[in-house]
């Protein structure tokens, strides 16, 4: 079951690799990390930019602030460093939803309308939440791909392996 323990230790866990991973890509050049390597989003960059965006989205559907972003596909950043700037931030924000949620809404029905089909759909928050978590455990695994292209081992990426996971687990 989805419980606020468990979302604290997924926002921890998303921090935590999100920090490996723009460690990694900053040792590259602009040009490798934009470089369109055959991966879905086509290159890092644009790995992590989606990441963010869609971060973006379910963070605003949880806590009812719906930002304005263009659709699905578009470069939000496309200077590095203002990306990791505000992966950063964004890391900051889902941390404090995290700590800050509630059993009870993530028991409760959560409507949206898809920023990809335009379709309105329901289902328990808590389902929702799982998905926001597993969408970017999905994208960075195609962004370790990226970096393995280049030669560079993002190292172990489970779970367990986190910093003071024992304290969570």
């Amino acid at each position: 079951m989805v419980d606020k323990a468990w979302v604290i230790m997924m926002a921890q866990y998303s921090r935590w690799m999100n920090e490996k991973l723009y460690a990694h890509a900053a040792t590259l050049t602009d040009v490798q990390r934009k470089e369109d390597r055959g991966a879905f989003f086509k290159s890092l960059h644009n790995t992590l930019d989606h990441i963010v965006w869609a971060d973006t989205i379910w963070l605003g559907r949880f806590t009812g602030q719906q930002p304005e972003l263009p659709t699905a596909g578009s470069i939000l950043y496309p200077d590095f460093e203002a990306q990791h700037a505000r992966r950063v931030e964004l890391d900051a924000e889902i941390t404090a939803w995290a700590e800050n949620v509630s059993d009870d809404f993530l028991s409760v029905p959560l409507t949206w309308t898809s920023r990809i089909t335009g379709k309105s759909q329901t289902r328990a928050a808590g389902v929702a939440v799982t998905h926001f978590f597993n969408h970017q455990t999905h994208h960075r695994g195609q962004a370790t791909t990226l970096l393995s292209q280049f030669g560079i081992d993002p190292g172990v990426t489970d779970l367990w392996a986190m910093p003071n996971a024992e304290n969570l687990l």
